[in-house]
C-alpha cells in the first residue's frame, strides 16, 4: 500500500468517529478508499477504489459504513441511475437492512439517511443530513467531501465556500489531507468571485502538496475567469507532471487547457489536446465528468465554426447509454448535445419524450423538480439553436439566463449556455436581437476583461451591425 498511515478502528474512534465494526482491515480500507476519492487518484498501490471497496466489503461483510461509502461513490458519479440501476437497488437495500439490524452510533445512522435520501434524489435534504454530521463531527471527511459534491450538483456556490469555513479550523496540518480541504475551500472561494483568495488558497495547499489536482484546478478556474490565458497556459504546462496520473481529475485538467485554446482561437492545439487526452480518457473511464468535458469541447468547438469530423459520432455510441438517466439536468444537456452533433434524431427524440414524461411527476428529486422551468426550456433551445431558429433560442432562454445556476456545474462550465445565447442573438436577423447580443457581450466583456473571444465576437456583432 501507499505510504499513508490508514487508520484502524482505534484510531478512528480516537479521531471522534466510532465505527460499528471490530475489522481493523476493514477501516483502513475504508481510509485508503476515501484517501482516493478526496484525492482524485485511483491509486494502484491501494488496489484502487473498487479493489479497496471489494476487500473492505470482504473483510467484513456487515459494516455498514462500508456499504454507505461504497453506494454513495456511485450515486455521487452519477453514472447509474438508481430507478433503473436493479444492482445499485439492491446494493442500497442491504445497506438499509444491515442498518435497521444493528446498533449504530448517531453519526453513523445520518450517513446511512443521507445516501438514502440521495439516492430518491432529494439533494438538498441529503446535504442537510451531511450538515448536520459535521457539526458534531467537523473531521468526518466523507460528509464533507460529499456536501461538497452535491452543493456543485445543485448550483449551490455560497455553500460549496461556506461548508468547507465552518469545519476549517478543526483541521489542522497534522490532520490527514488537510491540505486537501484547503484546496476545496479554494474552489468554494473561486466560484463566489473572490479570485484573489481562492488563488491564494490554492497556492498555499499546492506547496504542501504538489500533487493536489483540485487546488490546480482552482488555479486553472481563477485564470480562466479573468481571461489571464498566458499564465494559465503556462501554469497548467509547468505543473502538468504533477497532476496528470490523478487519473479522475487529470482529463478535467486537460479540459482547462484546451478552453485557453479556444479562447486565443488556436483551434489546431485544441483539437490536439482532445485527440491526444480529453476523448482517450473518456473512451477508457466513461465517467461522466470526462462525458462532459468531451461534450462540452466539442459543442464550443463547433460554435467557434470548428468542422470536429466524426468525433461525436464516437462520443454518441457512450452517451447514447444514458439518454434515459435523467439524474442532473447539468448532464443531461451534455448528452444533448451529443445527440444533436452526432445527428441521431432517435436518441434526440427518446431523450426528450423520457425527459418531458418525468417533469409530470417529479417526486422527491430535487432535479426533476427543475425539468418543467428550467431543464426542457434549455434542452429544447439547444435544439432550436442546432435548427437555425434563433429567435427561438433566445425567446427560451433570455428569460431563464440567471437561473441557469440552478442546473448546477462551475460558472466556466455554465458559461457555454451563455456563448449559445449571445450566438444565437448574433445570428438573428432581428436588429433588436443583434442589440441584445452587443449587451451581452458588453455585460461579459465586464466579468472578464480583455478575454480574446469577447473580443471576436464584439468585431463580429459590429461588423453586422455597420452592413444593416
Amino acid at each position: 500500500m501507499a505510504q499513508v498511515c490508514l487508520r484502524d478502528c482505534k484510531a478512528w474512534q480516537d479521531a471522534g468517529m466510532t465505527f460499528s465494526t471490530t475489522s481493523n482491515e476493514a477501516c483502513k480500507l475504508f481510509d485508503a478508499t476515501l484517501h482516493q476519492y478526496v484525492t482524485w487518484t485511483n491509486d494502484a498501490t491501494f488496489g484502487g477504489i473498487e479493489g479497496c471497496l471489494s476487500n473492505m466489503q470482504a473483510a467484513d461483510p456487515s459494516f455498514v459504513m462500508g456499504y454507505v461509502l461504497s453506494n454513495g461513490l456511485e450515486l455521487i458519479g452519477t453514472g447509474r441511475p438508481p430507478l433503473l440501476d436493479k444492482e445499485l437497488q439492491n446494493d442500497l437495500k442491504t445497506m438499509s437492512d444491515l442498518a435497521k439490524a444493528q446498533s449504530l452510533t448517531e453519526r453513523e445512522q445520518s450517513h446511512v439517511a443521507a445516501v438514502e435520501t440521495f439516492a430518491k434524489g432529494n439533494l438538498v435534504k441529503a446535504a442537510t443530513f451531511w450538515e448536520e454530521i459535521l457539526q458534531n463531527h467537523p473531521l468526518d471527511l466523507l460528509a464533507l467531501k460529499f456536501a461538497h459534491d452535491t452543493y456543485f450538483y445543485l448550483g449551490q456556490q455560497m455553500q460549496i465556500r461556506d461548508s468547507i469555513a465552518r469545519v476549517l479550523p478543526h483541521w489542522t496540518p497534522k490532520t490527514p489531507l488537510s491540505s486537501y480541504i484547503r484546496g476545496m475551500y479554494s474552489f468554494g472561494l473561486l466560484e463566489t468571485n473572490f479570485y484573489d483568495q481562492a488563488f491564494k488558497v490554492a497556492s498555499e495547499a499546492l506547496t504542501i502538496e504538489p500533487k493536489d489536482a483540485w487546488s490546480v484546478h482552482t488555479i486553472a478556474h481563477v485564470h480562466e475567469m479573468k481571461a489571464d490565458i498566458e499564465n494559465g497556459l503556462a501554469f497548467l504546462q509547468k505543473t502538468e507532471k504533477n497532476w496528470k496520473d490523478a487519473d479522475m481529475l487529470g482529463c478535467h485538467n486537460y479540459w482547462h487547457w484546451t478552453l485557453y485554446f479556444i479562447e486565443k482561437g488556436e483551434y489546431e492545439a485544441a483539437l490536439t489536446m482532445f485527440d491526444n487526452h480529453i476523448a482517450p480518457s473518456c473512451i477508457s473511464s466513461g465517467s461522466m465528468l470526462d462525458i462532459v468535458d468531451n461534450s462540452s469541447l466539442l459543442y464550443r468547438l463547433q460554435m467557434e465554426g470548428v468542422d470536429v469530423g466524426d468525433r461525436w459520432n464516437k462520443l454518441v455510441q457512450i452517451t447514447k447509454k444514458h439518454t434515459n438517466d435523467h439524474l442532473l439536468i447539468f448532464n443531461d444537456l451534455h448528452f444533448l448535445m451529443s445527440s444533436l452533433g452526432a445527428k441521431d434524431v432517435g436518441m434526440t427524440t427518446q431523450f426528450l419524450e423520457t425527459l418531458s414524461e418525468l417533469s409530470k411527476s417529479p417526486g422527491e428529486s430535487c432535479q426533476h423538480a427543475l425539468i418543467g422551468h428550467l431543464g426542457l426550456p434549455l434542452c429544447q433551445a439547444l435544439v432550436e439553436f442546432d435548427t437555425g431558429n434563433y429567435d427561438k433560442v433566445i425567446e427560451l432562454m433570455y428569460p431563464i439566463r440567471y437561473q441557469v445556476l440552478e442546473i448546477g456545474g462551475s460558472n466556466a462550465q455554465r458559461d457555454l449556455f451563455s456563448q449559445v445565447l449571445i450566438r444565437a442573438a448574433m445570428n438573428s436577423r432581428s436588429r433588436s436581437h443583434q442589440n441584445l447580443a452587443r449587451c451581452l457581450l458588453l455585460e461579459r466583456d465586464a466579468l472578464r476583461p480583455n478575454s480574446p473571444m469577447t473580443e471576436r465576437l464584439l468585431r463580429k456583432t459590429a461588423a453586422v451591425h455597420n452592413m444593416a
